[in-house]
This record gives C-alpha cells, structure tokens and sequence, in this order.
C-alpha cells in the first residue's frame, strides 16, 4: 500500500524525521487556509499523486511541473488552481496520467546539498538495507548506471537493529560534519525506526536536504507498506486513497483476491504467486499477452471464482481466458463448480481454457464437461497456453 507524500510527512514528524513545513488542501476554498499556517515567503506546490517524476510531468492542458517553486503565496494559490482536478503524466503514470485531487503546500527551504536515502528490504540478504548517496533530487537509477560508486549500502541485522556505528558510517559517507552530523544521525535513526515499526516495505527521500543554518530535512517523502502487516495499523490504513488506484485491483481485495493490471489480451486466473508468475510467463513462450496477475489464493471460494471472473471482464482489452489450477490445499471440484457459475451468469462470449490439476480433480473434470459450456481443457500447463493462445489469435 502507498500513501501520499503530504501522509508521510506527518507519519516522518510522528516519528521525530524533521520535513518542511507543511499544509494540505483540496478544494480551492481550502488552498487560504493551508497557505495561512505557512510563514510568508517562497512556497512549494506540489501534486498529490502515487508516481514519481511530478516535477517533470506534464499536464494534459500543457501546463508544465507537477511540482513548481513560487516566490509568493499568491502565486502558490494561482499555481495550485492550474493543478487541482487537472491530470498530471509523469514517466511512472503512462500516459493516461492521474488526476490530482489534493495540493500540498510546503515552505521552500534554501538548500545548501542534496542528497538521496532509503530503506528497503534486501531480499537477496533477507534483511533491511539503507541506500544513501550524495547524488539526491536527480534519478537514482540513472546514478546506479552512470555512477555506481556514489551508492552506498549498509545492512541491517533485524536480530540487532542498527546500531551507532552504522549511523556514524553513513554519516561520514555522505560527508556530513558538525552539527549537520548529529543532525543527519538523529533523521537516519528516526527513519529507520518508522521504517521497522510501521512494518514498511520502502521508505525514501529524495532529495534529503542540509540547509546554510546545519538543518538536515526531509525534502520529499515516499513509503509504502507491507499489505500483509495492515491488520497492524489501522492508522495507515486509513490514509489508503483508493482514487489512486486501479478499480479492479480494489475490487479485487474487498474479496481476498490478489490482482494486478497489465496490458495483454490473455486474463490468468491462478492459485498461488508461483504459479501465476508461470502461467504468465508460459503464455509469453507461446506468443501471447497476459492481460493480468490473478492469484485465488490456496483456499478459494465458489463465490470468490465468481468475483475473479467478473474483474476479469471488467477488462475491455481481454480476448480470452486461461484458468490454471493446482490442488494441493485447492479443491479443483469447488474450483469448477465456481467457473460453470460465472460463466452462466456473466454470460461469457469469450474462448475459456481450464487446466485443472491435483486434489478431486477428477470431480473437477466431471463438472466442467457436463456442464454443457463451451470450456476448452487444456491436458497440461503448455497444452492449455499453447490453445489460449492460438484461440484469441
């Protein structure tokens, strides 16, 4: 789950990480009030969207940077009215955009250096890592390809938590001295602790500022959550905007359903994350499309296959549909009778091929044919990608 950057800042302030201040706003009417708590003087703008690259993005009138500096508060307030309910592109968007439907306003700091932090999970070290570099407010991927060497990483043992001289290490490589020293250790230690209490899955800031004065800030701000760990805290899921995201996929998880949009013209539904990444990938070696990632989970419903079927048609780019079963703790039968369901009451026109395989998979089969539906069966996993795909072709 992502949040909003005007979210984190307040959840980086709950946890000691000092940021700009800071006022949200999303009607015209409350653009006077937000800018009423910021001091006079040059202020951000900036768009509330989940993408990265506001800054260089584009509006859909033309009006250029979802994140503009303005030297005054009237020119702010001008400059949110031209942003709020106009759509933002950016890289991360497509080019459908997003639409921007709140406006964070922050006092503009004068920067002295700019630099570039996160925390993440290593997966390969099966512990937290902290990404620093002295390279902030430019593209971190352009800097891990063009100049390498200015990243940095320091793993941290989850059994220990990390410790001082781990802070003293980054410090130094980011050549922080006096009081932005103790000031930079003081943001890093409070970062993490939001990081691993918060049961987050990447914190980022970029740019990290220090100031003339020995400030070091949070400029920007970008965390996600593990959705595993949400029935923790409540509190985060509360800030979940569901205008940003994808109607399906929030669909999806009011039924305890896994999914995720992609672009092809073959809908996947599949129990279990291994399974689906096969199945998509097997209907590429075939030459097609998977139009989505849709894992039932090891314990579907029949309701729950009916759900799936309707997101599925919810797609008006999808051609066909390949249905890929393993039982192991999945009862192909319950799985069957749940498909013969959806598609009489969908009324599906589409070509269907199922591969049922494992637990009363032969009561699986048995259902699916007497049904009297048009099902294709697919004998294994490459026989039945292999009919999908010649069938949408």
């Amino acid at each position: 789950m992502n949040i909003h950057e005007y979210q984190a800042k307040a959840l980086f302030e709950k946890f000691g990480v000092p940021v700009p201040k800071g006022a949200a706003a999303k009607t015209p009417e409350e653009f006077i009030n937000a800018l009423a708590e910021l001091p006079e003087g040059p202020t951000m703008v900036k768009s509330q969207i989940h993408a990265g690259g506001r800054g260089k993005g584009v509006f859909k009138d033309g009006y250029k940077g979802g994140v503009r500096f303005c030297a005054s508060k009237a020119e702010a307030k001008e400059s949110a009215g031209r942003m709020l309910g106009n759509t933002l592109v950016t890289l991360q968007t497509g080019p459908a955009g997003r639409k921007v439907q709140t406006i964070y306003f922050t006092v503009a700091n004068k920067i002295k250096s700019e630099y570039y932090l996160a925390i993440l999970l290593d997966r390969a070290h099966s512990r937290p890592v902290i990404v620093a570099s002295t390279e902030g407010g430019v593209e971190i991927e352009k800097v891990a390809r063009e100049t390498p060497e200015k990243i940095f990483k320091v793993l941290v043992d989850p059994a220990i938590g990390l410790a001082d001289y781990q802070v003293r290490e980054l410090v130094t490589k980011l050549r922080l001295a006096g009081p932005e020293a103790k000031n930079g250790s003081r943001l890093i230690r409070a970062l993490f602790n939001l990081y691993w209490e918060s049961d987050a899955t990447m914190v980022e800031v970029n740019p990290l500022i220090t100031t003339p004065t020995g400030e070091v800030l949070a400029l920007d701000a970008k965390v996600s959550f593990d959705d595993n760990a949400l029935y923790r805290h409540p509190e985060i899921v509360a800030l979940r905007d569901l205008n940003e995201e994808d109607p399906k996929e929030v669909e999806a998880s009011r039924h305890g359903l896994n999914y995720i949009a992609l672009d092809g013209n073959i809908a996947c539904l599949v129990n279990g994350a291994g399974l689906a990444m096969s199945t998509m990938d097997i209907i590429k070696y075939f030459g097609g499309n998977p139009a989505n990632f849709l894992d039932v989970g090891g314990g579907a419903t029949k309701e729950q296959v009916v759900e799936a079927f309707k997101i599925i048609l919810g797609d008006p780019n999808v051609k066909g549909i390949f249905v890929n079963i393993f039982g192991g703790i999945m009862d192909c039968d319950v799985i069957a009778k749940g498909i013969v369901e959806a598609v009489r009451e969908v009324g599906l026109r589409l070509p269907l091929v199922v591969r049922l395989e494992g637990n009363n998979v032969v009561a699986g089969k048995a259902t699916l044919a007497a049904s009297g539906l048009t099902i294709t069966s697919g004998d294994s996993m490459a026989d039945a990608a292999r009919k999908i795909v010649k069938l949408v072709a």
